[in-house]
């Protein structure tokens, strides 16, 4: 899952984006709006958590751009007014989720993961391929009963290639996705990654490498 933070208090910003990565996340950080929406014009991010005070280019019309374009990312909204007007006006803005501050940053991975999970709704949560399943709520995946245990950007790579179905998917569109914009676009992350989760996989291969075009579901 990728995630931009907005959010103008350096240090929280930065608190928040560490325990977001510990969590398996992807995560870019911005300071101010303007820079919010510079990113978000280059970059699918799946959630974004998005403090309403920002500087420059106020939060409310960073969120108010986000809906009018009908951008697929989903907004956590945080603001340290909590009032329940204040609530009904941010939702009313286009946010899907509200959360104030001071808050719990347990909770706050909860409800990114919970708005992360709402374009698939009518969808199972939990991922199949075979005897391989992947529960994205729980971050556990199991092999023919067998608990797998993945680091987060192996889940996370996991997670996303079953997401895809049966779609090829290039290292860089990985590299995007389930790391961040820190990452170098050289690296062999992706490569040193798959063959790390291919070895706690097991057989029969579930990962394919499709030449010159990238990986993709489909035992072998």
């Amino acid at each position: 899952m990728r995630v931009l933070v907005a959010e103008d208090v350096e240090d929280l910003a930065t608190a928040i984006a560490t325990g977001l990565r510990r969590e398996g996340m992807a995560v870019d950080v911005v300071l101010d709006g303007a820079a919010a929406i510079e990113l978000l014009d280059l970059t699918s991010y799946d959630v974004v958590v998005l403090d309403r005070d920002l500087p420059g280019v106020h939060g409310d019309e960073v969120c108010r751009q986000l809906a009018a374009q009908q951008s697929g990312s989903r907004v956590l909204m945080l603001t340290a007014a909590s009032t329940v007007r204040d609530r009904v006006e941010g939702l009313g803005l286009g946010a899907d989720d509200y959360l104030a501050k001071p808050f719990d940053f347990a909770e706050l991975v909860a409800r990114i993961r919970a708005i992360a999970r709402r374009p698939a709704a009518s969808l199972s949560t939990v991922l199949e391929h075979g005897d391989l399943t992947v529960d994205p709520a729980r971050r556990m995946a199991f092999r023919g009963g067998r608990r797998l245990d993945l680091s987060p950007k192996e889940f996370g790579l996991l997670e996303y290639l079953l997401t895809a179905g049966h779609r090829v998917v290039s290292a860089e569109e990985l590299l995007e996705r389930v790391w961040d914009s820190a990452a170098d676009p050289f690296t062999t992350a992706v490569k040193q990654t798959v063959r790390r989760l291919r070895v706690k996989l097991g057989d029969p291969p579930v990962i394919r490498t499709v030449r010159e075009g990238g990986y993709q579901i489909g035992e072998t």
